[in-house]
């Protein structure tokens, strides 16, 4: 796809791996709207700096786990940018609950991990589907090794992206001819999230990631947003695909 004139819709869009992919597409000449659910200053600062890139751009608040939070997320980008052609479904929450430790699950956990990371993408694509049907659209849905390797941050965490792995492979099928649909799953990002979640450990855990990878390093935002990018303006024959970045983490 030529993202030049095109629209996005992003959610969670105005930090990490969201603001890293909305300034690349901005870049490529694509208005984007982004969604925040808590982040709002950060999503309003995202939107300056889109704006600086000389396209369309807004925040709005939205909670992908309600669905008619996600139409009108995409109705007010269709509004905002006169039409929808990328979705990227990038909201996501978890908990940092240690594998074995099984009565630290409840069922309030398990309900809002798979109501944001799982029911949310497929609410936004319901939703966006006829106006990303209407340009030939693309969604990418942000997913994570944890889905394959069933490790990461709890196993609630790990089987929502699982989970999302699996949709998205039934959406491309549910999409195409029209719409493509495709994921990318990272491996452990340097960033704020994980960072807050494990507190003091990072630094360690970040090291063990390293040291594990061959390419002897972590993800960062834009090497996921450049994974991204590469689904959305590669060939048009790749749909229903889990591209893997994680410098090489899961060969080991």
């Amino acid at each position: 796809m030529e993202l030049a004139g095109k629209g996005a819709l992003i959610t969670g869009g105005g930090t990490g791996v969201g603001r890293a992919t909305a300034l690349a597409l901005a870049a490529r000449g694509c208005g984007v709207v982004v969604t925040y659910s808590r982040s709002q200053d950060e999503a309003e600062a995202t939107v300056a700096d889109i704006r600086q890139l000389g396209v369309a751009a807004e925040a709005v608040h939205s909670d992908a786990a309600v669905d008619a939070q996600c139409r009108d997320a995409v109705a007010r980008t269709v509004e905002v940018l006169g039409r929808l052609d990328v979705l990227i479904n990038n909201a996501a929450t978890t908990k940092f609950i240690a594998h074995d430790q099984l009565d630290a699950v409840d069922e309030e956990t398990w309900d809002r991990i798979f109501a944001v990371n799982v029911r949310g993408p497929f609410q936004c694509v319901r939703a966006a589907r006829s106006d990303l049907e209407r340009h030939g659209g693309e969604v990418v849905n942000i997913s994570s090794i944890a889905g394959i390797a069933a490790n990461g941050s709890s196993i609630p965490y790990a089987a929502s992206k699982a989970a999302l792995n699996n949709m998205t492979m039934s959406l491309a099928r549910a999409l195409a001819p029209k719409v493509r649909v495709n994921a990318v799953a990272p491996g452990l990002i340097d960033g704020r999230w994980v960072r807050r979640g494990v507190g003091d450990r990072y630094d360690d855990l970040k090291q063990r990631f390293e040291q594990a990878t061959p390419l002897g390093r972590v993800c960062t935002p834009e090497d996921v947003a450049g994974a991204v990018l590469a689904l959305i303006t590669g060939p048009d024959m790749v749909t229903g695909q889990v591209l893997v970045c994680d410098g090489g983490y899961l060969l080991r």
